[in-house]
């Protein structure tokens, strides 16, 4: 499997899962799950929360562990969100998750490292696999103040997912062009999420209607450092694959930097060039990753194009 750099200094290497494009589905939606076996979003989060009513927040949870169970969504990442640690449906959502095994358990309104460590005590007291991570949802004031905390909190944290309506809500603030307002909170985040080694999910954009400005947040989203974006609609997904993912030039200049590092560390010279720039360790250490995204998301492809073999 293809790795990437798993800390700030570059010294150790995680399993990297392309994360581009994340989709919500209402998991009360039983046509919508059918659906989403055959969109072409890197992970899908099996929605509890926001899109279900309270009157089908039970019947959602059945439907949504039975989907991970069936093992239906081929090689995509396949996550649940429960819902938040104050309702009265969070406790049972977690027992079933746990139990269902999906990829991770997406948990609304984290706002310290205690709410991660309770969550991951529930999911151990309920049986949970160890391949069973969780996505904490960080979206409010509390949580941009505590955030490095919160990052380091447990060996369950593998991404944060930022939730930028909630954020822009408690904030009083706008949704407009560019996100100033929420720029600072955001880069916090950012910050503590590479500090710590996980991975980090930029928030939804509303308007599907406008592709333009969508596409445009997903390009500010990957330029500010975001793993990938989390989207609400299907038709969003095409587009941030590809604003998320490498470019051709950037995988042929990639490995034109290694070919370059590599014969000049064979013939004794400690600095190499390439189209006359110096290459300096940390553009070979981002060559690597590049290629290493690059490979992972054309494996994810080639998997799930396919349908899922019969025994998973």
């Amino acid at each position: 499997m293809s790795t990437v750099s798993g800390d700030s200094t570059g010294n150790s290497t995680v399993a990297y899962r392309p994360r581009r494009s994340v989709l919500y589905m209402p998991a009360a939606n039983e046509r919508a799950l059918e659906k989403a076996k055959g969109i072409s979003a890197d992970a899908l989060i099996l929605d509890l929360e926001d899109a279900v009513a309270p009157d089908a927040k039970e019947a959602a949870r059945e439907r949504a562990c039975a989907k991970v169970a069936e093992r239906v969504y081929g090689g995509r990442e396949v996550t649940i969100r429960v819902n938040a640690l104050d309702t009265r449906w969070h406790a049972d959502d977690l027992r079933a998750a746990a139990q269902a095994g999906p990829d991770a358990v997406v948990v609304p309104k984290v706002g310290s490292a205690r709410d991660v460590h309770a969550v991951e005590k529930s999911l151990e007291e309920a049986g949970a696999p160890e391949h069973t991570r969780i996505w904490a949802m960080v979206e409010t004031p509390v949580a941009m103040l505590h955030i490095e905390e919160i990052a380091r909190a447990s060996q369950r944290l593998g991404v944060f997912v930022m939730g930028t309506n909630d954020l822009a809500n408690e904030l009083h603030a706008e949704h407009v062009p560019g996100r100033a307002p929420l720029l600072t909170g955001l880069g916090l985040c950012l910050l503590a999420a590479r500090a710590a080694g996980i991975a980090i999910l930029d928030g939804v954009f509303n308007d599907i209607r406008d592709l333009d400005g969508f596409e445009a947040e997903c390009l500010q989203g990957r330029q500010l450092g975001f793993d990938g974006k989390t989207l609400i609609h299907p038709g969003q997904v095409e587009p941030c694959n590809r604003v998320f993912a490498p470019t051709d030039t950037q995988v042929e200049e990639s490995r034109s930097i290694l070919a370059a590092w590599e014969e000049a560390l064979a013939s004794g010279r400690g600095v190499a060039t390439v189209n006359g720039r110096m290459i300096e360790n940390l553009h070979v250490h981002n060559a690597r990753r590049i290629l290493a995204v690059s490979e992972a998301i054309a494996a994810l492809e080639q998997e799930t194009a396919a349908p899922p073999a019969p025994d998973r």
